[in-house]
């Protein structure tokens, strides 16, 4: 997850591309960061599947965008294929617990 948050930060598509699941991996990840201050990422749980193939992370990214602070509060899956994670999906909560 940290590694995906710094490739957003840094602009690198292909790196978000290539960490993608290929089942559900779009055309192209555009990222347009203009206006945007990213200003850290909080993981609040990780947990991994009891077959180790599955894993899931919740966490809050913070920025400021042309000034305003912004949070972006998200569960992630993931999958484990050949041995490296991939990202599967995410989902934003209804309600932020935190």
């Amino acid at each position: 997850m940290r590694s995906r948050y710094c490739a957003y930060v840094l602009g690198l598509e292909p790196y978000l591309l290539a960490t993608w699941a290929p089942q559900t991996r779009p055309m192209n990840a555009s990222i347009d960061n203009a206006g945007i201050k990213w200003l850290g990422l909080r993981v609040i749980s990780s947990e991994t599947g009891s077959d180790n193939q599955q894993a899931t992370v919740e966490f809050i990214a913070r920025s400021r965008v042309n000034g305003k602070g912004q949070r972006h509060h998200e569960i992630s899956h993931f999958e484990r294929i050949d041995g490296q994670w991939f990202y599967v999906r995410g989902e934003v909560p209804l309600v932020s617990s935190r």
